[in-house]
């Protein structure tokens, strides 16, 4: 069954537990909580809602991650740069290999954007071949 080409989603969505990786709470006891929202076709991005309740903890990022606050706020450390608070609105990117520590200081929902990064020369690769989709689809012409 194809894919649907435009999926929609709310931020409102009942979330299931995503229990954060025992070894990495700092302090407190913070429950998560998320929903995927979408998944691309090759399953190399995904989208979800997260939320967590107050605590400090660990994150270490496997995959790029681009992320909104929705609602609450949190404060962010990692290496070489100060504690900083960040809130509704806000919005941050995290590169696969980040490593950050998060207060959460009473509550926060964000949404969330992963993507697995490619190897450079793949990357290149799938590009080039996208452009040449893209060259010889627009100069075909249209069957009307």
């Amino acid at each position: 069954m194809p894919l649907a080409l435009i999926e929609t989603g709310r931020s409102n969505v009942d979330l299931m537990p995503s229990p954060i990786e025992p070894s990495w709470i700092i302090e407190g006891n913070p429950e998560a909580r998320s929903r995927v929202l979408s998944t691309s076709a090759d399953r190399a991005a995904t989208t979800l809602i997260w939320s967590c309740t107050a605590g400090k903890f660990n994150w270490d990022y496997d995959v790029d991650e681009t992320i909104m606050i929705l609602e609450g706020s949190i404060v962010l450390e990692s290496d070489g740069l100060p504690p900083k608070r960040y809130g509704v609105g806000d919005v941050i990117f995290f590169r696969s290999g980040a490593h950050a520590k998060w207060h959460v200081e009473g509550y926060v929902k964000k949404v969330a954007f992963f993507r697995q990064t490619n190897p450079l020369g793949l990357g290149l690769a799938v590009r080039a071949v996208n452009k040449l989709k893209r060259t010889f689809s627009a100069s075909r012409p249209s069957a009307s």
